[in-house]
């Protein structure tokens, strides 16, 4: 076995525009499915609730139960909560675009760091240039995939410690400002929110909380997610979807090619846009189990961070352009 020292390379422009323009003059009906879902809200509230409710109950409970808890329930909130503050970067909660930054940093608030408003800046860039490194602040830093190396301890914790390699990321990026008013407003909130949670409740609060976080986008079944979505599992296939049971609680996450050939469809109606793709979705590869992909992820040597396409900046096309990020239509 040959072992891998880096990325794979492609020539051609990211596949998503493309297949949109084809679907969307097949299937002209998928602008119907079009909108925003103000109902993405009450989900917010529900999970920040539940994650406020369990700090206050493990406020004085064993560390086994704070940690148990965490990686069995609070990382499902967590992670319902991330996918909402995705859903806010692409104002699919409400129209107007600062209820959607104010939503978002609502969402921050039980995970501990305040990333609501810097993810909502560099996640468009990653619709627009998937692959290429210096703009996508989802591809790993080439020293991030050489220190973790293919090892099954070392992809292991790399999952584990994923939140801080992702907040690394986007130090990197060109043509983005991470500094202005609302990056502050979400950092203050964030910090005066969870040093008064641990002036009330304690430590142990505390820690069920920032476990929770890490455990939703880390070492644990939804962390496969991050290995779905653009990892090279099948072939050259950049982009994978994952059609199984998490996707009820998480908000439809998994379906990724027809949120990134269609981002400004909420949540709600993507498997409907699923069924009227059709052929285009059936033909490609997806996943259906997270805790399979982890394994395979973790032991199969021949995958490891290094597993990604990557692409130059050249060749934009007009197709590129056109093609609206965060608005309600497709040209």
């Amino acid at each position: 076995m040959n072992k891998r020292t880096n990325f794979s390379w492609s020539e051609q422009c990211e596949p998503h525009k493309l297949r949109t323009s084809k679907i969307i003059k097949d299937h002209p009906e998928i602008r119907q499915l079009i909108g925003r879902n103000p109902y993405t809200f009450l989900v917010i509230l529900l999970c920040v609730g539940i994650q406020l409710a369990l700090s206050y109950w493990l406020a004085d409970k064993s560390w086994w139960l704070v940690v148990g808890l965490a990686y069995i329930i609070g990382a499902f909130s967590c992670h319902t909560l991330f996918v909402c503050i995705h859903e806010c970067a692409h104002n699919l909660v409400f129209k107007n675009r600062a209820l959607n930054k104010i939503a978002a940093i609502i969402a921050n608030l039980p995970m501990g760091l305040p990333s609501a408003i810097s993810f909502q800046k560099y996640h468009i860039k990653h619709h627009s240039f998937q692959g290429v490194e210096e703009l996508d602040g989802d591809m790993p830093y080439h020293w991030e995939a050489k220190l973790i190396d293919n090892s099954t301890i070392g992809k292991a914790l790399w999952l584990l410690f994923y939140p801080l390699f992702q907040m690394l990321r986007p130090a990197r990026l060109k043509e983005i400002s991470l500094w202005d008013a609302w990056t502050v407003v979400n950092i203050v909130v964030e910090v005066a929110f969870m040093g008064g949670l641990f002036y009330l409740l304690g430590v142990k609060a505390l820690v069920f909380l920032l476990a929770s976080f890490f455990f939703s986008v880390g070492l644990h079944p939804l962390g496969a997610r991050w290995v779905q979505e653009h990892y090279l599992t099948h072939g050259d296939q950049e982009t994978k979807s994952y059609y199984g049971p998490l996707n009820v609680v998480n908000l439809n996450v998994g379906y990724h090619n027809e949120h990134h050939d269609f981002p400004s469809i909420p949540w709600n109606n993507l498997p409907k846009l699923n069924a009227l793709g059709g052929t285009y979705y059936s033909s490609l590869h997806y996943h259906k189990s997270y805790t399979l992909l982890l394994f395979k992820f973790l032991f199969d040597k021949e995958m490891s961070v290094y597993s990604r396409m990557a692409r130059s900046n050249r060749g934009k096309t007009k197709l590129e352009e056109n093609v609206i990020q965060d608005g309600i239509s497709y040209k």
